[in-house]
């Protein structure tokens, strides 16, 4: 399939007379705009297309879906049916992740480590709309009122977890699919829950927004799994955040290659 072709199967996909598309032919980029709304979104065609070498017409309904249900939670905004702070949960991002909108309005944000940041969803049911400054003048909130309510809200969220076994070690996941699964590891007491379980090394993961992982690691062997697993997922995941995992110790997240530092430079002074 050719860039043109795949323009004009999207449209036929999305037929809505609202819809305006631009096509750059030079960058191989869409441009579609909802001309009710006054606001529009990019596309890049090139990794539509290597998507659809693999999975074919899967990759076109993924795209479609993500385009309408983008558009559905503008639509919704602009009808005013904004929802209250019962509907607003923190999302984990990237720190090369954008903090500002496609309407350069900064994103509401909360440093996390060096590897990730938390960002601010309005939930919309099927999807979600991250929180910026120019939303919060809309919804007549604060800063502060929104950080507290996903605070609160993310400890409502379920942590049921599957577990596998692995070389004495055991790993758990946390995969509801609900769009927050990465978000549990700001659940504090969920975690100090699992640490009390966990007879090991404590680690979290959050290779990419649908897994947590937690690791009970009680040998070497332990991390070099721990590894593997994260950078799977942080390979094949839709929104990827980062292949590296955390210690957890304390109530404090530190990054695994500065704990095994530290050990080594322990060992050497002993």
């Amino acid at each position: 399939m050719k860039p043109q072709q795949l323009v004009e199967r999207l449209k036929q996909e999305l037929p809505n007379p609202s819809f305006t598309w631009q096509h750059d032919q030079k960058t191989d980029r869409v441009r579609l705009h909802h001309t009710k709304l006054n606001k529009g979104m990019e596309i890049s065609l090139p990794e539509i297309l290597a998507k659809y070498e693999v999975s074919k017409d899967k990759a076109i309904h993924s795209v479609v879906y993500t385009i309408s249900q983008t558009f559905e939670a503008m639509e919704q905004e602009s009808l005013g049916l904004a929802k209250s702070t019962s509907h607003i949960f923190p999302v984990i991002r990237s720190t090369s992740f954008p903090v500002k909108s496609n309407e350069g309005h900064d994103f509401v944000v909360t440093d996390h480590t060096a590897e990730t940041r938390i960002f601010y969803a309005l939930d919309l049911g099927n999807t979600y709309r991250l929180l910026d400054v120019d939303m919060l003048v809309q919804l007549n909130i604060t800063d502060l009122e929104v950080k507290e309510a996903a605070r609160f809200q993310v400890r409502k969220l379920s942590t049921e977890l599957k577990e596998d076994h692995v070389t004495g070690n055991i790993f758990y996941f946390l995969n509801a699919n609900d769009g927050y699964d990465a978000s549990r590891i700001l659940n504090e007491q969920f975690l100090k829950e699992m640490r009390v379980k966990v007879e090991g090394d404590m680690t979290l993961s959050v290779p990419h927004q649908d897994v947590l992982i937690i690791g009970d690691i009680r040998n070497e062997a332990g991390y070099d799994v721990l590894a593997q697993l994260t950078m799977h997922f942080f390979t094949v995941g839709k929104v990827p955040i980062t292949s590296l995992s955390f210690i957890y110790e304390d109530g404090e997240l530190e990054p695994i290659f500065i704990m095994a530092k530290n050990r080594v430079q322990k060992e050497n002074k002993e």
